[in-house]
């Protein structure tokens, strides 16, 4: 899916917590309504992402698996 992306976290090789920290500073210079792409590669990421998104109440526009890499947009709201 195309979509426009206003930032971009590469969190590959990076394992629990360090992902979900990095994506909350991310947020934090995030305007609302701003997409952030980030890549992983720890699977936890497939737990702790949505549970952040919900938890603060951001929307998980997509999540995906491609090639060993999980991929998550998220919408600031």
């Amino acid at each position: 899916m195309k979509r426009e992306i206003d930032k971009f976290l590469d969190a590959s090789g990076l394992l629990c917590p360090e992902p979900v920290m990095l994506l909350h500073k991310t947020m934090r210079d995030a305007a609302v309504g701003d997409v952030i792409e980030v890549i992983a590669t720890d699977p936890s990421t497939t737990r702790d992402i949505p549970k952040f998104c919900h938890f603060l109440g951001h929307e998980l526009l997509e999540q995906e698996v491609r090639d060993k890499h999980y991929v998550y947009y998220i919408c600031k709201r």
